[in-house]
C-alpha cells in the first residue's frame, strides 16, 4: 500500500489557528509564512506583512511588547456598521434613519477617539460619555454638531451643567436620565442656565441576555427607570411644560451579546415603551439600543460567550424589522435608531505583539536500562509500570504511577530517600506520561483523566508581556482572544505550549485558546531557534484591554505604534507612543523618582565610606540605576 504524505503549508496553518474564522477578512498568510493584515476585508493586494512591520519597529528603536494599531481597519469597521444599517433601511423601506455613537469607555485613548470622529464624520457618528471626564473629552474631540453626544452615567450638578453648556454652544447633546433623582436637578439647572435640554430616559428592561454582562438587563439591573418611575418622570415633565424635551428612549442589554434572539426580544420590549411615551405626548423620536454587537473572538459563529450566531448584516436587518413590526402595529412613525457599538468597532483595530524569551519543557532525561539495586521499592514499582505499559493497561498504569509518585514524595518529605532518588522518580513519572500520551492517540475513547495529559505535558513559553496590563479580560473573566505566531507559518508547529508572562504571579498565563468546539488547553507553536527571535500576536484586543489594564509588578503601558496601509502593500508609521518608563510607573504609585535617586545615591556613598565599593564602582552603579529609571518596564535585549 502506498501512502502520500502532504507537506505542511500555509493553508494548514490558516486552518489550525482559525484565521478565516475570527479574522473578519482582515488577516491572511503569505506564501513565505508571514501573517498579513489588510485595510479592508479581502483586500489582499494591499496586505502588509506584520513581521515586516515588527522589523520596522525594531529598526526605529521600539522594543517588544508593542500594541500595533491599523487605522484603516477602524475606518473599515465604521463604514461597515453604518452602511449595513443604511442597506437594511433602504431594503425594508424604513421610515427613520440610523446614527452611531461610540462609547468612549471601550477605549478612551485620544488617538482612538480622534480617529473615530474623523472617520465617522461622513455618517455623523457620535460619541457616548458615561462620566464627567469622558464628557469633557467628548466635548473637546467632537466638532460635528450633527453627531450625537450622549450623556449616560450618574450625574451630579457639574456633569449636568457641562451637558447643558454643550447644547448651548451647538452640540447635539442628549442627557439620559439614569435615576429618578436626576430629573429634578436637570430641570432646575436648565432653568438656571436658560438651556433647553434634549432628554432621554434609560429604561430598565425585563429582558436579560446571557454572558458576563447579563446584569445590565432585568428587573434587578442597577441602571435605568422601571415603568412606574417612567410614568412619574412623564408627569413631572408635563407639569414643568418640558414634555417636549423628552426625545429618546435608551436601554443597554449588555456587552458581547452572542444570541440574536435576545437582541430582538429587547428591541421589541423597548418599542412598547417608546410607543407608550409617544402616546403620552412626549416629543419622542430617537430609540437608543445601547451596545451589545458582539465580536466573534473564537470564530465558531455560535452563541458561545466568545462568539456570536449572527452577521453584522443580520444584526442590522433584524433590528430594523423588529422596530417596524412593533411600531407599525400602533401606527407610530419610525424613530431614528441609535446604537452604541464600541467593541465591534475597535476590537479588530489593535493587536498585541510580543517576543518569546525562554521555554520550559516537560521532557524526561534518558532513563537507565536498569535501576540501581539499592533503589527504593516504590521507585522500582514506577519503573516496572513504565516497562509494562500497553494500550490494554493504560488506565491502570496511569493510576499506579500517580500513586507511586505521591508515595515517593511522602518518603522524600520524611527524609527516607535522597534528592537523587526523588529526581529519578520524577524522570520516570514524566517518561511514563509521555508514553501514555503517545498511546492515548491510538485509542478511540479515553477517560477524562487521560484527556488532560497533553496539557500537563505542554511546554511553557515565557513571553515578554503582562496579562494583567495588556489582556486583563483574559485573566479576569477568561475571555478568549486569538493567539498565534506571526511568522514561520509555512512550517509545522510541533510543540504544544501554554503562554506565561513575565509577572511574578501564577495567574500570569494563558492556557485557554480558541477552538471550534469551545477552547483547548494548549497552543501549537514552533521550536525556538537560537539565532532567531520568535514572535507571537494576540488579536482583537482593541476593546477595553488598554483601559482595564493594571500595574501588577509595576509593568506599565506598552509601546504603541499606528500604521496606515497604503496602496500595493506599502504602509507608513503615523503614530508612535512610547510605553511607560520605570520612572513613570513609580510616579503612578506615589514615588518621586528624583527623591529615590537622591536616596539611593546616599546609600551608595555610604557603601563607599564602609569600603564595600570603590568610587569608580559607585559611578557605575549609579549609571545603571539611572538607566533603569529611564528604561522600559518590560524585558529589554
Amino acid at each position: 500500500m502506498n501512502y502520500t504524505f502532504e507537506r505542511w503549508n500555509t493553508n494548514k496553518s490558516s486552518d489550525l489557528y482559525g484565521i478565516d474564522d475570527w479574522g473578519g477578512g482582515y488577516f491572511s498568510l503569505s506564501d513565505n509564512g508571514d501573517l498579513m493584515v489588510m485595510p479592508s476585508p479581502g483586500e489582499i493586494r494591499n496586505a502588509v506583512s506584520i513581521p515586516e512591520v515588527v522589523e520596522g519597529m525594531k529598526a526605529r528603536g521600539m522594543d517588544m511588547p508593542v500594541l500595533l494599531r491599523v487605522e484603516n481597519i477602524l475606518n473599515s469597521r465604521i463604514i461597515e456598521l453604518n452602511e449595513s444599517f443604511l442597506s437594511a433601511i433602504n431594503e425594508l423601506n424604513y421610515g427613520g434613519s440610523f446614527i452611531g455613537a461610540y462609547p468612549i469607555k471601550v477605549n478612551q485613548q485620544e488617538q482612538v477617539v480622534e480617529k473615530i470622529t474623523q472617520f465617522g464624520a461622513r455618517y455623523h457618528h457620535g460619541l457616548e460619555a458615561g462620566s464627567k471626564a469622558e464628557l469633557i473629552a467628548a466635548m473637546g474631540m467632537q466638532t460635528d454638531k450633527k453627531a450625537p453626544l450622549i450623556c449616560n452615567g450618574y450625574k451630579d450638578q457639574e456633569f449636568i451643567d457641562l451637558g447643558l453648556y454643550a447644547s448651548k454652544i451647538g452640540h447635539f447633546c442628549i442627557l439620559v436620565v439614569e435615576m429618578p433623582s436626576e430629573l429634578p436637578l436637570i430641570i432646575e439647572r436648565s432653568k438656571a442656565l436658560n438651556a433647553k435640554p434634549v432628554l432621554g430616559i434609560r429604561i430598565k428592561l425585563s429582558t436579560q441576555a446571557g454572558g458576563h454582562w447579563a446584569d445590565s438587563g432585568g428587573d434587578r439591573s442597577i441602571f435605568g427607570l422601571n415603568t412606574t418611575q417612567i410614568v412619574q418622570a412623564v408627569d413631572l415633565l408635563d407639569r414643568e411644560n418640558m414634555l417636549d424635551c423628552l426625545q429618546m428612549v435608551h436601554y443597554h442589554l449588555g456587552s458581547q451579546i452572542s444570541n440574536i434572539r435576545e437582541i430582538r426580544t429587547a428591541v421589541n420590549e423597548s418599542c412598547r415603551v417608546y410607543a407608550g411615551l409617544f402616546k403620552e405626548g412626549a416629543n419622542i423620536k430617537y430609540l437608543d439600543l445601547g451596545g451589545g454587537l458582539a465580536v466573534d473572538y473564537d470564530g465558531s459563529q455560535s452563541n458561545f460567550l466568545s462568539s456570536k450566531n449572527y452577521t453584522q448584516s443580520e444584526y442590522c436587518t433584524d433590528i430594523i424589522e423588529s422596530v417596524m413590526t412593533s411600531l407599525d402595529e400602533e401606527k407610530i412613525p419610525h424613530p431614528t435608531i441609535i446604537t452604541e457599538s464600541g467593541r465591534s468597532l475597535v476590537a479588530y483595530y489593535s493587536m498585541l505583539l510580543f517576543n518569546v524569551l525562554d521555554v520550559t519543557r516537560f521532557q524526561p532525561e534518558p532513563l537507565p536500562d536498569t535501576l540501581p539495586e539499592e533503589c527504593h521499592p516504590q521507585i522500582q514499582y514506577m519503573f516496572n509500570a513504565l516497562e509494562t505499559l500497553s494500550i490494554r493497561n493504560i488506565q491502570e498504569c496511569f493510576n499506579d504511577v500517580l500513586f507511586y509518585r505521591d508515595e515517593v514524595r511522602k518518603l522524600f518529605n520524611h527524609g527516607k530517600i535522597t534528592l537523587r532518588d526523588r529526581s529519578l522518580a520524577e524522570q520516570i513519572f514524566w517518561a511514563t506520561m509521555n508514553e501514555i500520551a503517545k498511546k492515548a492517540k491510538e485509542m478511540k475513547h479515553i477517560g477524562p483523566e487521560l484527556e488532560d495529559i497533553e496539557r500537563a505535558l505542554a511546554d511553557i513559553y515565557y513571553c515578554n508581556f503582562s496579562v494583567f496590563q495588556s489582556l486583563p479580560d483574559s485573566w479576569a473573566i477568561e475571555q478568549l482572544f486569538p493567539v498565534m505566531p506571526i511568522h514561520r507559518l509555512n512550517e509545522e508547529p510541533l510543540r504544544k505550549a501554554i503562554i506565561a508572562d513575565i509577572t511574578c504571579d501564577c495567574d500570569g498565563k494563558m492556557d485557554r485558546f480558541i477552538d471550534s468546539h469551545g477552547f483547548k488547553r494548549y497552543l501549537p507553536l514552533h521550536e525556538l531557534k537560537d539565532s532567531e527571535e520568535y514572535f507571537l500576536g494576540t488579536f482583537l484586543v482593541g476593546a477595553y484591554q488598554e483601559t482595564l489594564g493594571d500595574l501588577h509588578n509595576l509593568l506599565g503601558d506598552t509601546n504603541v505604534v499606528t500604521i496606515k496601509i497604503l496602496e500595493n502593500g506599502e504602509y507608513e508609521f503615523v503614530g508612535e507612543q512610547e510605553g511607560d518608563t520605570v520612572a513613570n510607573i513609580l510616579s503612578y504609585v506615589a514615588y518621586d523618582p528624583k527623591r529615590l535617586l537622591v536616596r539611593f545615591r546616599k546609600i551608595a556613598e555610604a557603601a563607599v565610606r564602609r569600603g564595600k565599593i570603590s568610587p569608580q564602582e559607585r559611578r557605575e552603579i549609579m549609571q545603571v540605576y539611572e538607566a533603569g529609571l529611564r528604561g522600559y518596564t518590560y524585558f529589554e535585549r
